[in-house]
């Protein structure tokens, strides 16, 4: 699993799982803090479909934390005040770089989080699409 589609999942999904797993790699390994869950901006690239050209749309406020796993570094960024999940994910993401054995049976765990994720995004919409209103069928009374 790539590692975008990794974050995306631990961050949109419960909040129990990269606990556990963090808590996982830090019973068995040495983790080094690099540099503490700390906040700052990032900058949102948006691109211009009629000019085919980018600019930035504005900032975004992060949280973030790198940590040290044997000779892996792992980054964790989120959008908001969250170091405690920031610092899971940096944990997370050197356990994958270091390709450590605990993280194979991980994936599982995550593709049953993204159907989760999924499902929920569907109960919405449809929810949502309970409610909309059609106006090419409403009559304007003329």
């Amino acid at each position: 699993m790539i590692r975008a589609k990794r974050t995306e999942i631990l961050i949109e999904g419960t909040r129990d799982i990269p606990a556990c797993f963090a808590q996982e790699i830090e019973s068995k390994y040495q983790v080094r803090l690099i540099e503490q869950p700390n906040n700052g901006t990032v900058m949102v690239k948006m691109k211009e479909t009629a000019q085919r050209s980018q600019f930035y749309l504005g900032e975004v406020f992060v949280t973030e934390c790198k940590v040290k796993i044997n000779q892996a570094i792992g980054l964790g960024i989120v959008q908001g005040h969250e170091p405690e999940l920031a610092y899971q994910l940096a944990v997370i993401d050197a356990a994958y770089q270091a390709g450590l054995e605990e993280t194979k049976p991980w994936t599982d765990v995550l593709l049953a989080e993204e159907r989760a994720i999924v499902q929920g995004r569907m109960m919405i919409n449809a929810k949502v699409l309970e409610t909309k209103v059609n106006f090419e069928t409403m009559d304007d009374g003329m």
